[in-house]
């Protein structure tokens, strides 16, 4: 069983940056695929970025690629997504995820996090 817990969101200005942290419970944290997704109001949920259970490989959607960066502290349980260059289309509730291995697929994690809003303003 993993829990985890999202957090660093917040409003900032389009053009700005935010950390996002998700932290898991559990000793087994490390053997997991993380991944970002968000969901935007009337929309479906939407892949954003995963990593590969030791940190070696990254995936991005086409909308983050250049201006996300996913990473993993398997020490301290935590996977982040730095986010620069924000955008109003940005804007959405995050949310991390655990799976067994990287995917863009939602139905493929097993865990969820509750969620954290991001608001980009114009």
């Amino acid at each position: 069983q993993v829990q985890l817990v999202e957090s660093g969101g917040g409003l900032v200005q389009a053009g700005g940056s935010l950390r996002l942290s998700c932290a898991a419970s559990g000793r087994t944290f490390r053997s997991y695929a993380m991944g970002w997704f968000r969901q935007a109001p009337g929309k479906e949920r939407e892949f954003v970025a995963t990593i590969t259970w030791n940190g070696g490989s990254t995936y991005y959607s086409e909308s983050v690629k250049g201006r996300f960066t996913i990473s993993r502290g398997n020490a301290k349980n935590t996977v982040y997504l730095q986010m620069n260059s924000l955008k109003p289309e940005d804007t959405a509730v995050y949310y991390c995820a655990a799976g067994s291995s990287p995917s863009s697929t939602p139905g493929l994690y097993d865990y969820w996090g509750q969620g954290t809003q991001v608001t980009v303003s114009s």
